[in-house]
């Protein structure tokens, strides 16, 4: 008897906090875009790079680390979109927050075709300015022509919600 009460209450536990994870968590369709905030990093070679840069662009801002198998994972389908729809004005940008060398270091053995941007922990606080409260990656921007976030997502996106977003802002 004692064991089904404890079984009952981990289970009641666990459907709770996945519910709440599952509402944290979830991807947002801002209903009232946000300007994005001008900012400036520097590339992998210290290059420093405003925002500003890829302006009237839809912007894909990824927030990544080289020690995050999710954000790893995502990087060829951001690299096929990129390549897909650059003529549309698609622009990714990555945000590494991670240290320049272990990035250097990964893009040495992978070729991405998109700009990376090296944060570290300044990226960190740029992303949760940029309403990552959860503090997780990935985490990613969705920003229109205009400059404004449209969509933020927390945890790995899939191709089928980037296209969703981004079709009717196509050129």
């Amino acid at each position: 008897m004692k064991n089904t009460k404890i079984i009952i209450f981990a289970a009641v536990l666990a459907l709770g906090g996945g519910i709440f994870a599952r509402g944290y968590f979830a991807p947002v369709a801002l209903a009232n875009p946000i300007p994005l905030a001008e900012f400036t990093m520097p590339d992998v070679f210290g290059k420093p790079h405003n925002i500003k840069e890829w302006e009237s662009k839809i912007r894909i801002i990824n927030f990544w680390a080289t020690w995050c198998p999710p954000c790893l994972k995502e990087i060829p389908m951001f690299k096929t979109l990129q390549q897909q729809f650059t003529n549309n004005g698609l622009q990714f940008i990555g945000v590494a927050v991670d240290d320049q060398a272990s990035v250097k270091e990964y893009m040495a053995k992978t070729d991405i075709n998109y700009p990376i941007l090296i944060g570290d922990l300044a990226g960190i606080a740029l992303s949760q300015q940029l309403g990552n409260t959860a503090g997780v990656v990935p985490y990613t921007l969705i920003v229109n022509q205009q400059g404004q976030v449209i969509y933020q997502h927390n945890g790995e996106i899939s191709r089928e919600q980037i296209i969703e977003i981004i079709t009717p802002l196509l050129n």
